[in-house]
């Protein structure tokens, strides 16, 4: 039974990880030629203040580069 975890930060709408289930389950069951009902994928869902790039928290890192959240084109939360 194959398992794809996927970490992502949160704030994606329900569509968003509805369609990155369907798409990683297609790829792995196209892959590996297994049974679609054998494909778990489980996505796990961070808070922004617990994932960091290059030593700093994520919103301090992108404000710092001049970056909007790509993630889900939401404005960044106040400080």
């Amino acid at each position: 039974m194959p398992i794809a975890t996927i970490h992502i930060l949160e704030g994606r709408d329900k569509e968003t990880k509805h369609n990155l289930i369907k798409n990683v389950s297609d790829a792995v069951i196209d892959t590996l030629k297994c049974p679609p009902e054998s494909v778990r994928v489980i996505l796990q869902e961070m808070n922004h203040d617990h994932y960091g790039v290059g030593g700093l928290p994520v919103i301090e890192y992108r404000l710092q580069k001049g970056k909007e959240n790509p993630d889900n084109k939401k404005k960044l939360p106040e400080k």
